[in-house]
């Protein structure tokens, strides 16, 4: 459940009108919902009551400072994939012992700066990378607390560029090869082995998947176990999806109940990475209609926001519902959500079946609070757009809008262009 909703024909984010914020601040921008963010947060945290766990919020699913700090302050965890992540996360005020930095591509300095601030474990990808965690522990005088990342190849039955547990995916060690690896990591000397971890892919919208991989995962753990390797923590990933469209992801108790009933004996503190499931239903993009224009063939829709702001659609040829913030009745129409990139890739909704619109007009794009933001750029030179947080009856710029002078930061011409 989230809180925007209709009021006399005007879409508000809890008690604030959309249209109040855009007449405010202009568009577009991203708006989050203080009470949906918490509200998500707890309703997992509660379902998960009858087993020792961790909630870790996947920070890859928005990063925005405010949302980092609410869920912090909540008592949540942080599972992170860069350096820059752990920066914001320590910054929002995240304990570092209640990090797990996943991610199949660490760098030797954000190993370095992981064991520094002493987080709680490394999700190793590879025996190459465990080599370097290790020779970087030595260095620092460190011992680096690790979970080896197992592969279990299971279909999660979700987008391929989000599934992440198949053999042909670049993520983890396979099941078959992970006796191997911990062999390796007990001998190493300046490594702990702490955990067993695990993620099967994103936007998952069945439990079998989850099953299935738990049941392998604990054959693992209790094989370890017969060699005097002891597990403490199981590392269940996240992936559970949320309805963007049509789809019906099993509820938060069902899918907690499931993995509670596996490990009820098994002496293990489970953690769990949910990203997309906190922060996706939380979030809208708002944009302003420009033009309308026929094409010969198809309607356009051309808006202030591009590809460049929301991704999703180009990448994954994901849905996003798109509604009106001003629902005047008018009839429907059908046609394509564009932007202003020069791409013809660039669009929000194509044959879309939507409310008449005019230039001027402000529209929705929901469930948009997870994977826009941080995936945005500034591709064709535009800066990046605001994002704002309402709590009840008040709003705030979380991140103000970027301008043209922002864009060049950092950027100098050499002396030798002037010769």
């Amino acid at each position: 459940m989230h809180h925007f909703k209709y009021r006399d024909n005007v879409l508000f984010c809890e008690d604030v009108s959309v249209r109040q914020i855009a007449d405010k601040i202009g568009t577009p921008f991203y708006l989050y919902s203080h009470a949906t963010l918490k509200r998500h947060f707890q309703a997992f945290d509660t379902a998960f009551e009858g087993i020792d766990n961790l909630i870790c919020y996947s920070a890859k699913a928005n990063t925005n400072l405010a949302v980092l700090k609410l869920f912090a302050d909540l008592g949540c965890g942080l599972d992170i994939v860069s350096g820059g992540e752990l920066y914001r996360g320590l910054k929002s005020g995240f304990a570092a012992n209640r990090v797990v930095y996943s991610g199949v591509g660490k760098s030797a300095d954000e190993i370095d700066y992981a064991l520094e601030k002493g987080i709680l474990m490394f999700n190793v990808e590879s025996l190459v990378e465990l080599e370097l965690i290790n020779e970087r522990a030595g260095r620092l005088n460190k011992r680096a607390p690790i979970a080896i990342r197992v592969n279990p190849d299971v279909d999660p039955k979700t987008h391929p560029y989000i599934s992440t547990g198949l053999k042909k995916n670049k993520f983890g060690i396979d099941a078959e090869a992970a006796i191997e690896g911990y062999q390796v990591a007990g001998r190493l000397e300046h490594v702990d082995v702490v955990g067993v971890a695990c993620h099967i892919g994103s936007q998952i919208t069945e439990s079998n998947p989850f099953e299935e991989a738990l049941k392998s995962l604990i054959t693992l753990i209790k094989a370890l176990k017969k060699m005097d390797i002891n597990i403490q923590y199981l590392d269940m990933g996240g992936g559970l999806g949320i309805t963007y469209a049509d789809e019906k992801p099993p509820p938060i108790r069902e899918y907690a109940a499931s993995i509670i009933e596996q490990l009820k004996d098994m002496d293990l503190k489970l953690v769990l990475e949910p990203g997309r499931v906190f922060v996706g239903n939380a979030g809208i993009l708002v944009t302003k209609v420009l033009y309308r224009k026929f094409g010969g063939v198809k309607n356009f829709v051309i808006v202030d926001a591009g590809m460049n702001d929301l991704m999703r659609p180009t990448l994954y040829n994901a849905f996003h519902a798109i509604e009106p913030v001003v629902n005047s009745g008018k009839d429907l129409m059908v046609a394509d959500v564009v932007g202003p990139i020069c791409e013809s890739s660039d669009f929000l909704a194509v044959d879309r079946s939507m409310a008449t619109v005019d230039g001027g007009d402000l529209l929705a794009v929901m469930s948009a609070g997870a994977y826009g933001y941080v995936m945005s750029s500034n591709y064709c030179s535009r800066p990046r757009v605001a994002e704002v947080m309402v709590k009840e009856g008040r709003f705030h710029v979380v991140k103000a809008r970027e301008n043209f002078e922002d864009l060049v930061r950092g950027e100098t011409v050499p002396p030798f262009l002037g010769e």
